[in-house]
C-alpha cells in the first residue's frame, strides 16, 4: 500500500552537499515515523536518521550529527535529508523507510521496526 521513492543522490566531492528526498504514496504519511538507513558491512541497514510524525523530534547517528539534517513536509508527503560537509565514508546507498509505531514512540533506530522501504538512492562522495 505504501510506496517510497528516493531521489537526490549523485556524485559529489568531499565537503559538498546533497539534498535527498523521499516521496511517499499510499497510506497516511503523517502517521509514520520516517527513517533513513545505509548499508554497512554485514548489514542491510545502518541507522542514519529518524524523524517523528510531526517533525518535531529527530535522532542522528553519531557520525552524521552536525552535518545531516532531516526534515519533513507532511503536506507534500516528503521527507528531506539535507547532507552537508559530505565525506567519502558517507558513500552508500541511502534508503528511506516508514515505520508504524505506537503513538508513544517518536522514532526508532532499528531497521526491523520499519514497515516500508524505498529502493534507495546512491550517494557517492569522492575525495
Amino acid at each position: 500500500q505504501v510506496q517510497l521513492v528516493e531521489s537526490g543522490g549523485g556524485l559529489v566531492q568531499a565537503g559538498g552537499s546533497l539534498r535527498l528526498s523521499c516521496a511517499a504514496s499510499g497510506g497516511t504519511f503523517s502517521s509514520y515515523v520516517m527513517g533513513w538507513f545505509r548499508p554497512a558491512p554485514g548489514k542491510e541497514g545502518e541507522f542514519v536518521a529518524t524523524i517523528s510524525r510531526s517533525g518535531g523530534t529527530t535522532y542522528y547517528e553519531n557520525s552524521v550529527k552536525g552535518r545531516f539534517t532531516i526534515s519533513r513536509d507532511n503536506a507534500k508527503n516528503t521527507v528531506y535529508p539535507q547532507m552537508t560537509n559530505l565525506k567519502p565514508e558517507d558513500t552508500a546507498v541511502y534508503y528511506c523507510a516508514a515505520a508504524v509505531l505506537s503513538r508513544t514512540v517518536d522514532g526508532t533506530t532499528a531497521a526491523n521496526d520499519y514497515n516500508y522501504w524505498g529502493q534507495g538512492t546512491q550517494v557517492t562522495v569522492s575525495s
